[in-house]
């Protein structure tokens, strides 16, 4: 494992999230459409913002959602002593010790044995002097000091990835894409809405992909973590300047609702769209994921934000004759 990438470069798309490395702790993943047509987008880093965590949903908000921060790197050393039914709890341990650097695998510090065992010691399992190598394998919360042969020097654990690594490979196999977009006007030329009446947003047929939550376990370098995604907030762009952020997947609209407001994601125009270029406002939708691990003894959150969907709406203005 110590060729894992530590630069991370992700790379989105609308079938799944693919994670081609890793990169800074403590910041945000963020992922812009750049095809519409194809959903691929390109994730860059940003420093999580700072927001008002008590803004009402469905309402305009100045920027940063005030949820969790990406938090939590872990060690990619640690100790487990379900290997040995040892007692006490897994977690993470020095890499390097007077005894040598500590192996995951074989849960202890490894170092050459000094001298070596004579030909023919149990030790070698076998093997003639020469051939491979005896390691000396320390477990100090155990005390317990034993011989190993292996064919090549075991690599340590630092060289591997961290567990906040081996949770983005999680990351990778959930598939997370933007929301499928519900709007009162429907998009197209048919639907027209009015200047004054209330926008309905919603998530249209959330799913675990979408929306959450999704759960994915991965394993490398002797770790193994379980991560679990969910949707903490929808920020709708829509197009006349105004943001709208929403913590709910919204409600999805029915006649029989007529002119009320959306109870919990919506908005109303002020302007016609007739203003615009090429007389629709584009709206925006995109997601942020609040994404939790566990593994290796050890716990963290990594922030996804940026998946995003667009569609384009006409808002007119009512017409009144006077006689």
């Amino acid at each position: 494992m110590q060729g894992l990438i530590r630069a991370l470069t992700l790379v989105c798309l609308t079938a799944g999230l693919v994670a081609v490395g890793y990169g800074a702790a403590y910041a945000d993943t963020k992922c812009k459409v750049v095809d519409p047509l194809t959903g691929q987008c390109k994730i860059s880093i940003e420093v999580p913002g700072e927001g008002d965590p008590d803004g009402e949903p469905g309402r305009t908000q100045p920027a940063g959602d005030g949820g969790p921060k990406d938090t939590g790197v872990g060690s990619p050393c640690y100790f487990d002593p379900s290997k040995q039914g040892a007692p006490g709890k897994a977690g993470p341990v020095p890499c390097q010790s007077p005894y040598g650097a500590w192996h995951n695998g074989h849960n202890c510090y490894v170092e050459p044995a000094d001298p070596p065992p004579a030909a023919g010691d149990p030790a070698w399992q076998g093997h003639e002097p020469g051939d491979g190598g005896v390691y000396n394998c320390y477990q100090p919360q155990t005390t317990l000091l034993t011989q190993i042969w292996a064919a090549n020097p075991p690599e340590g654990a630092a060289a591997g990835p961290s567990p906040r690594e081996v949770a983005q490979m999680a990351v990778e196999q959930m598939n997370l894409s933007a929301i499928d977009i519900g709007i009162t006007p429907e998009p197209g030329q048919n639907s027209v809405g009015l200047v004054g009446m209330p926008v309905w947003l919603w998530a249209r047929q959330p799913d675990s992909h979408t929306y959450g939550p999704a759960t994915a376990s991965a394993s490398a370098g002797g770790i193994t973590v379980t991560a679990t995604a969910r949707v903490h907030e929808i920020t709708w762009n829509m197009g006349d300047g105004t943001t709208v952020r929403c913590r709910t997947a919204g409600t999805p609209y029915q006649a029989s609702y007529g002119k009320k407001s959306s109870p919990d994601c919506g908005h109303v125009y002020t302007l016609s769209s007739s203003r615009t270029l090429g007389g629709k406002y584009t709206v925006t939708a995109t997601s942020a994921w609040v994404i939790t691990w566990q593994g290796a003894g050890q716990t963290g959150t990594i922030r996804l934000n940026g998946l995003s969907r667009s569609v384009q709406i006409t808002v007119g203005e009512a017409q009144v004759l006077v006689r």
